[in-house]
């Protein structure tokens, strides 16, 4: 019978040919002497047969010995060099025959696999007992809460242990990464093991783990030292497994963690694995294929290593590992509580924190979690307030381990001492001489070994490792807050420990950010309740000074710089974990602009908690990102009744949306309760219909004062509706924009010719933006402005108004009651045609005094009507725009003959124009005492020394002009900036 392996490597070396290779391979294989049932089959079938059929035909009709004697004879005299290695590496082994026509095997990996039957045997006993030290020393323990279908959704992907994934000429090198604690380092053990598993591979393979925990702590060796330090009983065959790299898979754990200085990876490799090189030299030689560069590479880091791994690695393939998902979660809880409904209260208190969710990826948090609020439970008290903030809930969890009065001060002070040593030197292991060097004894860890807070590392005695990253990151705001022992003063013990300044600098946070989590939970800390809490259980003293210095270290970041929406949203998440009102109001009290984009629910959460205690605020730029609001963005059965609906029977989209709006309907409160909010934007943002009505019920609110309000490219496309429909009748109200690429419908339309003509009305500054109309909705529009009293300023930028939608407008403004002073109709599609409509209006309206026709092909036909227009003593336009025009030396010629004619303008913009030599015209109008014009753009495509020296003569012959050139192309300004 056949092995599978046999079919599988046949079939992967098959596929590799291209047609006219497969071709060659049947013609060859022709020749040969073919085996009885191979020469009675049809050949034809043969002859039509893809790789893959043809390895099933060879499989069923030949012997394994003839398979693999022909499979290497055809290659090589296809000159197929690579395959045919390939083929003699995977093939002969597998058997036992190496019998074949031309076997001509050239170097050592080849000639090693003629070994006696009996030293085979021998190395496969070693393999087999390595394997079962794996399962002896660190899988077993592992296996308890990391269940096994999270490891075999993520093996599904590790391609070397896939039978199914083709293979590759050249040996896989795969990356596995994902935050702390998701499973990365037991995954990579999982595959150690199936790798040298002699029941899913007839080859006898070799796996070594290389932790760079230990590495960094390594000094000078060989390649083969390094692998062979914890197999001694492997040391006499180093050599020859190494001869056979092929078959070797090196796993390299926690790149994130090996401590080396910048670069070191990447000088000085080598490929000889006998030399003594130091550790990070050795790795980087691996990870770079200079050593041994058949090997297939397994590696786990933190995202944070990524960028450097890059240098390093050659095609990689990137896998991320992400723990528990949603589903595994609420398993892990049900199992856990046993109870259903108390597992699913506890499942959602967690999921209402968006922060402590995602921390919930890893098992170590779930078991937290879990073990927290059980207890919670048990005793009848509310878990809500617990699961509000991560430090609420990490300190319950060290609290609820020990009885009140525990009186372990000493052993908490020792335990944060070693949590912040390691995490500012950016270890999650401890060793002995970490405990030696912080003056810190194993007794002293015994509580929290018992308890499981710290644990022991199984292989490497006298190694320590905390829960998970975030534990240790509670722990060391703890040893920040705690008040400092008398003893620590005169200690003689080093601690390579940053300030709390330092701790929250910009500069530190960028060169660890382990240290940012950190900063939150001191916050945390700062909370009065929970610092009684932690005095009752363990007789400690926190820090009274730590309050002030923190309020110090962030009032400085209101001195020294304007607050970035990182730093703002640093600032809000502080001041909510730590859930102390009085602290908020002192911390953003000096803020009178935020600009905020929220990504998720949590972000939501602390702008609600602090920025009602801003009573000075005046202005708020707001972005939404796609995912915090799903109702318009999720597919769902129509025939849902969500009126009828249970929270528990609702979609987990949807209950995630009730969450959101919940949270949402407080942060609204902002602007309804805050008398001087004036200034609302949002802008990029994706709303859903809930979270506008929401929105809107608080802008028509009497107490809502805001007078300026810009929507731009919000979806759903509903939401300009919504607002026109919550604007009318706002007295307030004097800007409004309303921009983005819609399809107007009709009712829209006249929502906001309701707002117009609402004698409430008080718009002064209105803008539409990326709007389509029909020529009957224009008319509609147009006939309300009319009756507007209060506007003044009209942009219908980007909008697709056309000749025939203008020329309304016009009509329009030649009405004596019409009161636009700005009107901008920028890139609105006009061609030359509409100007002699709008020259009238320039002679009628006594009001216009800015306009602009930025981005229309208006052309020197067009600006010689306007100029017509211009020429009337009764013109008052002041600022005119002719921005990217197509206006050429003509075009040049009529205006400077109506600015010689003392014309009204004072600011002209022709910038992006081919005005060439049209310059030297201009020029003699800007020079004549009639001309009026104070500042004139210039921006051009082209610049040259002879127009520089032209615009230096105008301007000291006319020292009141100013003439701006510096900027160009995609540079340029805005359109109409200076008139806005």
């Amino acid at each position: 019978m056949t092995s599978p392996q046999l079919e599988w490597t046949l079939q992967t070396l098959l596929e590799q040919l291209n047609e006219d290779e497969l071709k060659s391979f049947k013609s060859l294989l022709r020749a040969l002497p073919l085996e009885d049932v191979l020469q009675k089959a049809p050949w034809s079938e043969v002859e039509e047969a893809d790789g893959k059929k043809l390895a099933e035909i060879l499989i069923h009709t030949s012997s394994e010995n003839w398979i693999r004697s022909a499979t290497v004879t055809v290659l090589e005299e296809m000159n197929l060099t690579e395959l045919c290695k390939m083929a003699k590496s995977e093939m002969l082994e597998a058997g036992q025959v190496q019998e074949i026509d031309n076997p001509q095997l050239g170097d050592a990996e080849e000639d090693s696999e003629l070994a006696k039957p009996g030293e085979k045997e021998g190395r496969r006993n070693s393999v087999q007992k390595q394997s079962l030290v794996w399962k002896n020393t660190f899988w077993q323990g592992d296996i308890d809460s990391f269940h096994d279908d999270v490891i075999q959704r993520n093996q599904r992907f590790i391609p070397f242990l896939n039978p199914r994934t083709p293979r590759k000429l050249t040996p896989y090198t795969v990356v596995l990464h994902g935050p702390a604690g998701v499973g990365k380092t037991t995954l990579a053990k999982k595959c150690m093991l199936d790798w040298t598993d002699c029941n899913l591979s007839p080859t006898v393979r070799y796996a070594f783990y290389l932790s760079c925990k230990e590495l960094s702590r390594m000094g000078p060796c060989s390649f083969a030292e390094l692998i062979s330090k914890d197999w001694p009983e492997l040391q006499d065959d180093i050599p020859h497994i190494l001869a056979q790299a092929q078959r070797i898979l090196f796993v390299v754990d926690g790149l994130d963690e090996l401590k080396v200085p910048p670069g070191a990876l990447i000088q000085d490799i080598c490929g000889d694995w006998e030399q003594q090189k130091p550790v990070p030299v050795l790795l980087g030689s691996l990870l770079k294929r200079k050593m041994l560069p058949k090997a297939t590479l397994l590696v786990t880091t933190r995202p944070r290593a990524l960028r450097d791994l890059q240098l390093l690695v050659q095609q990689p393939i990137y896998i991320r590992v992400e723990g528990f998902l949603e589903e595994d979660r609420r398993a892990y809880f049900l199992r856990h509580f046993g109870d259903e409904d108390q597992a699913m209260r506890a499942f959602e208190l967690m999921r209402s924190n968006a922060a402590l969710f995602q921390l919930g990826s890893a098992p170590a948090v779930c078991w937290i979690v879990c073990t927290t609020l059980k207890l919670q439970m048990e005793k009848g008290e509310d878990p809500a307030p617990t699961c509000l903030t991560s430090t609420g809930l990490f300190l319950r969890f060290l609290c609820s381990q020990f009885p009140q009065g525990a009186q372990l001060r000493g052993a908490l002070r020792a335990l944060s001492l070693l949590a912040a040593q390691g995490l500012w030197a950016q270890m999650s292991v401890l060793h002995g001489e970490d405990l030696e060097s912080a003056g810190v004894q194993e007794s002293d860890l015994r509580p929290f070994l018992d308890r499981d807070i710290l644990r022991q590392d199984g292989v490497a005695k006298g190694c320590y490792s905390f829960i998970h990253l975030s534990f240790q990151q509670f722990l060391t705001a703890l040893f920040y807050a705690l008040e400092k022992e008398e003893e620590e003063d005169r200690d003689g013990h080093a601690w390579d420990i940053g300030d709390v300044q330092k701790l929250l600098s910009e500069e530190e946070r960028l060169k660890n950010p382990d240290l940012i989590q950190v900063g939150h939970f001191l916050f945390g800390l700062a909370n009065e309740k929970r610092v009684k809490e932690l005095e009752a259980t363990f007789g400690c003293q926190m820090s009274p000074e730590i309050k002030q210095e923190l309020l110090r270290c962030k009032a400085s970041l209101h001195a020294n710089k304007p607050l970035s929406m990182t730093d703002l949203k640093e600032v809000l998440c502080c001041l909510y974990e730590s859930q102390e009102e009085e602290l908020a109001k002192v911390v953003v009290a000096p803020l009178k602009k935020i600009s905020i984009n929220l990504t998720n629910t949590s972000e939501m959460m602390h702008c609600s908690f602090s920025l009602k205690h801003c009573r000075d605020l005046e202005k708020v730029s707001l972005q939404i990102a796609k995912g915090v609001f799903l109702e318009n963005y999720v597919d769902f059965e129509p025939d849902i009744e969500f009126e009828r609906c249970t929270y528990v029977t609702l979609p987990s989209w949807a209950q995630q949306d009730l969450r959101s709006l919940r949270l949402w309907t407080d942060f609204c409160s902002l602007f309804s309760s805050n008398s001087n909010l004036k200034f609302l934007e949002v802008k990029q943002s994706f709303l859903s219909d809930s979270s506008v009505r929401i929105l809107c019920d608080h802008i028509t609110r009497s107490t809502c004062h805001l007078q300026k309000v810009e929507i731009k490219n919000v979806t759903p496309d509903t939401a300009y509706r919504d607002f026109c429909l919550a604007f009318i009748g706002k007295r307030t109200l004097t800007h409004l924009t309303l921009e983005g690429h819609i399809e107007w419908e009709r009712t829209m339309l006249l929502l906001l010719c309701d707002l117009l003509r609402n004698h409430k009305c008080n718009l002064q500054y209105l803008r539409l933006g990326g709007h389509c109309a029909t020529s009957e909705q224009w008319v509609d529009f147009f006939y309300v402005l009319k009756a507007n009293q209060s506007l003044r300023h009209l942009h219908l930028s980007a909008s697709v108004l056309l000749d025939e939608g203008a020329k309304l407008l016009y009509k329009t403004m030649t009405h004596p009651k019409h009161f636009l002073q700005m009107l901008s109709l920028e890139n609105c599609h006009l061609t030359e045609a509409n100007c002699k409509d709008l020259a009238a209006v320039l002679v009628v309206s006594r009001e216009l005094t800015h306009l602009c026709l930025a981005k229309n092909s208006l052309k020197d036909t067009g600006v010689k009507f306007l100029c017509e227009g211009l020429s009337y003593p009764e013109c008052k336009l002041q600022a005119l725009v002719l921005q990217q025009c197509s206006i050429t030396k003509r075009g040049c010629r009529y205006l400077s003959e109506a600015l010689q004619e003392a014309c009204s303008l004072t600011n002209l913009d022709l910038s992006l124009n081919q005005i060439a030599r049209g310059l030297w015209i201009l020029c003699q109008a800007l020079e004549n005492p009639n001309c009026n014009l104070k500042h004139l753009r210039l921006k051009t495509y082209e610049t040259n020394l002879e127009i520089k020296k032209l615009l230096e003569e105008v301007k000291e012959k006319n020292p009141k002009l100013t003439i701006d050139c510096n900027a160009s192309g995609a540079t340029a300004p805005a359109c109409c900036d200076f008139f806005c």
